[in-house]
């Protein structure tokens, strides 16, 4: 190829059109990824999370939503003294400075008071054990009620004054009273076994005497050598 054919093509407007066409296209992704970036995370944006605690549902969905944020129940609570539907906690500390489409979880006041399940633990295990384990579930557990039995054995569970069985559901709030045996037992929950005396029997020697010989020595029966039970018909 000549050198003229080379410097022709060189300078030609197509290759010089392409060139900068990539050099656009380069500028324009580098561009685009920037402020792309910058959109999607929301750079530079401050939104201060407000304080929602104490409030319904609904005017605290509306709040967060003209900021920009999203609310979400996490979980649902009980406070006897606030209104049902009211907001108890949120995820989000009030004044924390977040951007928008964050979302606020928040813990919301039951409208009627939670049930827990009493457990397996009547007849079953000693009170430490029934004790632990009812504590972790959530169950406020007083101070115990002793009763005839083994020593620290679990034989019933109360609630307001009457006896709850396993399975049955009591409020969240209200107190139980585990009856443990103190150690002592009533007579009627043990058998009182008393040892017999034995039988003792006494070898007597029975002669049979013949009607006529009373004495029963001269002419008279011979004695009997083996022991012989006669018994007489009643009258």
């Amino acid at each position: 190829m000549k050198a003229a054919e080379i410097a022709k093509k060189i300078f030609s407007l197509g290759l010089w059109a392409n060139l900068l066409a990539m050099v656009l296209v380069v500028v324009l992704l580098c561009f685009g990824v920037k402020y792309g970036i910058d959109l999607y995370t929301h750079h530079g944006e401050k939104i201060q999370v407000p304080n929602v605690r104490h409030k319904s549902f609904a005017d605290a969905e509306h709040i967060l939503d003209k900021l920009g944020l999203q609310i979400a129940i996490s979980d649902t609570g009980y406070v006897k003294t606030l209104p049902p539907d009211c907001i108890l906690e949120q995820s989000l500390v009030p004044g924390q400075v977040v951007k928008s489409g964050r979302t606020v979880y928040v813990v919301v006041n039951a409208s009627s008071t939670p049930t827990l399940t009493i457990p397996d633990v009547i007849d079953n295990s000693s009170y430490r054990e029934a004790r632990a384990r009812l504590t972790a579930m959530g169950f406020k557990v007083g101070d115990p009620e002793y009763v005839p039995g083994e020593r620290d054995w679990v034989y019933g569970i109360k609630c307001k004054g009457r006896l709850v069985g396993t399975g049955q559901r009591v409020p969240v709030d209200a107190y139980i009273i585990i009856q443990v045996g103190d150690g002592r037992r009533d007579l009627s929950d043990s058998v009182a076994y008393m040892e017999a005396e034995p039988v003792q029997y006494e070898e007597t020697e029975e002669v049979i005497i013949d009607g006529d010989n009373p004495t029963g020595n001269e002419g008279g029966a011979e004695e009997v050598d083996e022991f012989e039970v006669v018994t007489s018909p009643e009258e």
